[in-house]
């Protein structure tokens, strides 16, 4: 499973970085115009709102699981959701988790 949560990283990176990289490329940071084109249609706004709601669930079974079993490493997921994306938190906090588990033989 640490493999294939290394390589959903990787794509979970690249992949939405991509065309957002390309967005900045042609509109600069232009935080109005971001925001008027994630409440543009309610299909955009949809999927807005369920990664904003998914990573909050993320970043709270990570705080979650750093209590119950110790797990130091969280910080490294909740970042990488709140600067890249849940593409990127949740595939990195299973495979921290996965090697953490795997530490203490659970």
């Amino acid at each position: 499973m640490k493999t294939f949560y290394f390589i959903l990283c990787v794509l979970g990176t690249v992949l939405p970085l991509m065309p957002f990289i390309s967005w900045v490329e042609d509109n600069g940071l232009a935080l109005n115009l971001l925001i008027g084109e994630i409440v543009g249609s309610r299909i955009s706004l949809f999927a807005w709102l369920d990664l904003v709601i998914s990573s909050i669930a993320l970043i709270g079974f990570a705080l979650y699981e750093r209590r119950r079993i110790q797990m130091d490493s969280v910080f490294l997921p909740v970042l990488a959701t709140l600067t890249v994306g849940l593409s990127l938190g949740l595939p990195l906090f299973l495979l921290l988790r996965e090697r953490h588990l795997e530490k203490i033989n659970l």
